[in-house]
């Protein structure tokens, strides 16, 4: 592996930004700092000439992209998946499934432990991302209604088993019958445990918050708000996920999931700090428009990807994103006007932050893994770096 110097760059880290250079040694961050790094024969030089250096984005969940779908059943789905994100920025994701037959959820594993021994080009995978099959029928959006259930001992105890700690987190709704003791075997195994496709009330995610849900998938994406039950109000997920300091939130930040008012509210309420930028992309990113299965290519339903976005046949739901990180964090930063460092940190610190790997990734400094972007002020991609290597370039 070549040293890798970046000359000439600003970095974007900490939510500031400074001219700097950076080594990179051994695939991991060895310099940062105004000095430029001896050029030794071998190594790479990379001058930034003024542009953007930041840890590389992480995308807590995406279902593919490139005409990939992470449950198609096959490496060569994924690697096309993860060459795709990293043309985009991403140098970490979260592979992410959707409610489907167990069978399908077995193979999804057994998928996945293939693909970590493969030498696979693109983003790294920091473990599975199980969104269902266990949600609120009423919430379902584009999951599909067949193989929606109620959380099994049986089953959810088995995928895990069977993962051996390959599932990093699992989206379900808190308030379905047995939830709660899922959530107990999860919160025992160190899984991220999410609120998702919920019908939960503001006291049924107290209850949640109390047995370790302390995380919301997609917020305003599939999930209950005001309602009146025999003539009274009561507060849902979303008045919760405001309320309470401690719980994070991710958001679909394509500008059409949410809009720029609820993004600019979520941004003054919550903070940067509290908010993870996220894709929820189907296969279709990074593809032209036209007519695609979500989900893999034996269990998917058709959909189609028109104005930006992916939808239903009907056009009743959005059907998953078609949204890169780049085009995330260009979207994000534009319609809150807020300082390009400050969406930075949500794509890159505190996603690292709330999977737990924030001491080795989401920031550039000395001693975390060399996964690092470049890009300009408009965040198109130049340069992209993943534990040393360079994975896509566009200089």
């Amino acid at each position: 592996m070549k040293r890798i110097s970046i000359i000439n760059g600003t970095v974007i880290s900490g939510g500031r930004s400074t001219a700097a250079n950076v080594l990179l040694e051994g695939g991991k961050i060895a310099y940062v700092g105004p000095e430029v790094p001896e050029v030794g024969a071998e190594d790479v030089v990379i001058d930034a000439r003024g542009r953007l250096v930041s840890a590389g984005f992480i995308d807590l969940h995406t279902h593919g992209a490139g005409g990939a779908d992470f449950m198609d059943g096959t490496v060569e789905a994924y690697e096309a998946a993860l060459v795709k994100h990293a043309e985009h920025g991403t140098t970490l994701l979260y592979p992410t499934t959707l409610s489907s037959t167990t069978e399908s959820l077995y193979e999804a594993l057994q998928l996945y432990k293939e693909a970590k021994k493969a030498n696979l080009g693109g983003a790294a995978m920091g473990g599975l991302h199980l969104e269902g099959p266990y949600f609120a029928y009423e919430m379902k959006g584009a999951q599909d209604p067949r193989f929606l259930r109620n959380p099994s001992p049986e089953e959810y105890v088995g995928l895990l088993n069977e993962a051996d700690g390959d599932i990093a987190r699992w989206s379900l709704a808190p308030e379905l019958d047995g939830a709660p003791e899922m959530g107990a075997e999860l919160r025992k195994r160190g899984v991220l445990m999410a609120m998702g496709h919920t019908n939960a009330t503001f006291d049924e995610c107290e209850v949640a918050y109390k047995a370790g849900f302390t995380h919301l998938t997609h917020f305003y994406s599939c999930m209950s708000t005001i309602t009146r039950r025999n003539a009274y109000r009561y507060a849902g997920v979303i008045e919760w996920g405001y309320y309470t300091d401690g719980a994070t939130v991710e958001i679909i930040g394509d500008g059409i999931h949410v809009p720029q008012s609820l993004l600019k509210l979520m941004f003054k309420v919550k903070g940067a700090d509290n908010i993870a930028l996220i894709t929820d992309s189907m296969r279709g990113a990074g593809m032209p428009d036209g007519v695609y299965l979500l989900g893999g290519v034996k269990d998917g339903q058709e959909v189609v990807v028109e104005d930006g976005v992916a939808k239903l046949l009907d056009r009743s739901a959005f059907a998953g994103s078609v949204a890169t990180m780049d085009r995330v964090v260009r979207t994000v930063h534009q319609l809150t006007e807020l300082p390009l460092e400050e969406i930075v940190k949500s794509a890159t610190e505190v996603p690292a932050r709330i999977m737990g790997v924030s001491e080795n990734k989401g920031s550039v400094e000395v001693g975390k893994d060399a996964d690092v972007v470049i890009f300009d002020e408009n965040v198109n991609i130049c340069t992209t770096i993943v534990e040393g290597r360079i994975v896509y370039d566009n200089r």
